[in-house]
């Protein structure tokens, strides 16, 4: 088996160019992109970044070894057997089918049109779709014991502004079990609710640049908490979701339409079902 050149950089989602040459064969983040996007019914940017970079790896490990698989058939002449062309013939026959239908609907979508005044309606009669609950960016350090946590809020309750920003980093990094330690504890921007009762009751109740006076008890251990940013709710502007409620009306537009559409195609065509 020849030599296959990695040239690996995973780092969550973001590869530069070629991802990995396989016999001189240039595998892309494109593709790679492709795949994990199809395999997640495009979530994938919603997974956490562990995840990601799990189903990455699967994802460049299995197109290896599909290059590998393709060029090994190749040299036993796979691809110019029999059965090889027939099932080619088959596929190719539902590719241009698939094709044909995904064109035709790209076109049907771009006939739809969405008035100017349909979308500042949609927007004047739907402002709770449109309004940015309040959020909190907090950071926390987790210990396993009570005593071990309120030590160190002890040793942090003197600092204030900057020294305690960095105090808490280095502590977080230091000590804390959680796998938001070695980031120093910043769980970033998350709504109510997006945490355990106790830990979201107590944040939620903060000021920014608050730390926790007594450790919050979770099933998780115990938290020493520091709240680094909060943003108030608010009512996004129209300029903002303009765009997207443009292109929603035109999806829900094109689904009534295509509903339509297929009523009358089934009117003109012949179907005859095979008898059971």
């Amino acid at each position: 088996m020849k030599k296959v050149i990695l040239a690996l950089a995973i780092a969550g989602v973001a590869y530069a160019g070629t991802v990995v040459t396989v016999n001189g064969k240039n595998i892309t983040d494109t593709e790679v992109q492709e795949v994990l996007m199809q395999g997640t019914q495009g979530r994938y940017n919603q997974l956490p970044p562990e995840k990601q970079k799990e189903l990455s790896q699967r994802v460049i490990e299995g197109l290896i070894s599909q290059e590998l698989v393709y060029a090994d058939a190749k040299k036993m002449g796979v691809l110019k057997s029999t059965e090889y062309k027939q099932e080619l013939e088959k596929i190719l026959e539902r590719v241009k089918v698939q094709l044909a239908s995904k064109v035709w609907e790209k076109r049907q979508f771009e006939k739809v049109k969405v008035s100017e005044k349909e979308v500042t309606n949609y927007f004047n009669t739907h402002p709770e779709e449109f309004s940015e609950k309040s959020k909190v960016r907090a950071s926390h350090i987790l210990l396993k014991t009570e005593k071990e946590a309120k030590d160190i809020v002890k040793e942090l309750s003197s600092l204030k502004g900057g020294a305690l920003n960095a105090k808490f980093v280095e502590l977080a990094k230091a000590k804390s079990t959680g796998p938001s330690g070695p980031k120093g504890g910043d769980l970033g921007f998350f709504g109510q609710g997006q945490m355990v009762p106790a830990f979201n009751d107590a944040v939620f109740s903060m000021k920014k640049g608050d730390l926790t006076k007594t450790p919050v008890k979770t099933q998780f251990g115990y938290h020493v908490i520091l709240v680094t940013d909060k943003q108030e709710s608010k009512n996004l502007p129209f300029k903002e979701v303009k765009g997207f409620i443009e292109q929603k009306l035109k999806v829900e537009a094109f689904k009534e339409q295509m509903q339509t559409k297929m009523k009358e195609l089934k009117k003109k065509a012949k179907i005859t079902f095979a008898k059971k």
